[in-house]
């Protein structure tokens, strides 16, 4: 008997085990039996080691599957992103996303909620992907792919605070900010965007494919399938006008604040005056300079 015509076949999963400092191990057999009861095949297969998961996808035949889905946190969806890129199968198959890690920030802009991994199935079950923009990161020494966000300066040392804090969830990162707000540090900025430049002294550069950072409403304006990157400048300020400026970044209203840009791009380049680390949707990994384009609709997602 022949399947539906939109009835996917099999589909091939990378769970990660110590998503949520292994606590997502716990949805393994429930998400094996959630497949199960769709009618879905799967090869569900558990990553070892960091970076793993970049091994894995990129080695993988995608004319096996109907998909490739990620269960973790943007991590590792990271590496499923930066995997399927280096991959040279003739096919291309969807990706799915079943958010059980700490941090789920691009779930966000598809409406799933951290560990509903009932509704990331029945999501992923409709087959319904939809083709969705990726930024490339182009460095001295490597090419990244993210689909949420890229970050540099303030953000990446929030990033650093965040991450040895990582264990109290989302709200490492808004400790993170606070934190780096005592200590903070400007950097030369040289900015080119679509061929426009401008330079000057910076706190932080946020370069957005989705709405959220974190928890943070960073871009509320940004759409991940429009060919555009939003980006958000910080220029230097007052700690205390940070401060007052913080709870903005909660509902989005940051934009509007005296001090801080916003612009629309496709193409991005950035130098800055000593070598600064970058943080793809929250990973620490690569150096400026660096250009960043987007890949429009450059891979198709599982999502409503």
């Amino acid at each position: 008997m022949s399947k539906p015509e939109n009835q996917i076949g099999k589909l091939f999963v990378v769970f990660n085990p110590h998503a949520a400092f292994g606590k997502a191990l716990k949805f393994l057999p429930k998400i094996e039996e959630a497949f199960k009861q769709k009618g879905i095949e799967t090869n569900i297969v558990l990553t070892k080691y960091p970076k793993h998961t970049i091994e894995i996808v990129s080695s993988l035949d995608f004319s096996e599957y109907d998909g490739i889905i990620v269960a973790g946190g943007d991590g590792s969806l990271f590496e499923v992103i930066n995997g399927y890129f280096r991959n040279t199968s003739p096919k291309r198959i969807p990706v799915g996303i079943i958010p059980i890690g700490t941090g789920n920030a691009f779930v966000k802009d598809i409406n799933l909620k951290t560990n509903d991994y009932k509704e990331a199935i029945n999501i992923i079950a409709r087959n319904n992907p939809q083709l969705t923009d990726v930024g490339e990161i182009i460095t001295e020494t490597e090419k990244l792919y993210f689909l949420n966000v890229l970050g540099m300066g303030f953000i990446t040392d929030v990033q650093e605070v965040g991450l040895k804090m990582k264990f109290l969830g989302n709200i490492s990162y808004t400790l993170g900010v606070l934190y780096q707000i005592i200590f903070l540090n400007k950097y030369k900025l040289t900015l080119e965007l679509d061929g426009k430049l401008t330079e000057g002294k910076n706190i932080f550069i946020e370069i957005s494919n989705t709405r959220y950072t974190s928890n943070f409403l960073m871009a509320p304006k940004a759409s991940f399938d429009d060919g555009y990157f939003d980006v958000t400048v910080l220029n230097p300020m007052p700690r205390l006008r940070m401060l007052a400026y913080f709870p903005s970044i909660f509902s989005g209203n940051h934009i509007y604040k005296k001090g801080i840009d916003c612009y629309k791009a496709k193409t991005i380049r950035v130098t800055t005056g000593k070598k600064k680390l970058l943080a793809p949707d929250g990973e620490l990994t690569g150096n400026s300079p660096f250009e960043v384009n987007c890949l429009h609709k450059a891979v198709s997602i599982f999502r409503p």
